[in-house]
């Protein structure tokens, strides 16, 4: 679950984590003022040509999106209902560039050197009794979770639709809401299970 990387390895692999992710909150901030849907268009189709650039295995883990697209029509839907198609297309657009952003720094960098990179910010919280190891785990789980939520949101909507040949029901989200709460659960008791502890992992880091 936590190796769900991009293979074989690409240029991005290459690239250090925190220059990564420094660029993620970067392009983050710069996106949110944008408000012309035809200059968020143009991120996004740079965006997908590095998917593309990837070849088949990239243009796989685009394939793995293909669920959220109902859920940003209907975001863009209401948006567009109040403020017009324009406001609906750059909350959009918007949404899917950062979401795909973060998925490439996600299928590029190990879980190791996304916590290596977390952890030093983390640890200015120290003295307000946060564990800066505690803290990297949960932000890194955050990226690595995306696509195994959309791998497994996608093998119900196949099941569902091989079973009843009808659209997916909204009822399908509430019992995948209620899935993605029993594997966080599993998570955090798996964790438990290896004695996951911040605070040796820091002395044991701090030995070698």
């Amino acid at each position: 679950m936590m190796t769900d990387g991009l293979a074989p390895k690409t240029w991005l692999h290459r690239v250090p984590a925190g220059v990564k992710l420094a660029g993620l909150a970067l392009f983050s901030l710069v996106l949110l003022p944008v408000d012309d849907w035809r200059i968020l268009a143009g991120v996004l189709t740079l965006v997908l040509a590095t998917y593309a650039g990837f070849g088949r295995p990239g243009l796989a883990r685009l394939a793995l999106l293909r669920p959220l697209v109902p859920l940003l029509l209907i975001i863009g839907g209401v948006q567009a209902f109040s403020g017009g198609w324009h406001a609906g297309a750059v909350v959009s657009l918007r949404l899917l560039t950062m979401l795909l952003l973060a998925d490439l720094v996600s299928m590029t960098t190990t879980m190791t050197a996304l916590m290596d990179v977390l952890a030093p910010f983390f640890s200015l919280l120290r003295p307000l009794g946060v564990n800066p190891r505690k803290m990297a785990l949960a932000v890194a789980l955050v990226l690595r979770f995306v696509p195994v939520l959309l791998t497994r949101w996608r093998a119900r909507e196949e099941a569902w639709k091989a079973r009843t040949h009808r659209r997916v029901p909204v009822r399908l989200v509430a019992v995948f809401l209620a899935d993605i709460l029993q594997l966080a659960d599993r998570v955090a008791e798996s964790l438990d299970a290896r004695g996951f502890d911040t605070a040796a992992a820091d002395r044991q880091r701090k030995l070698s």
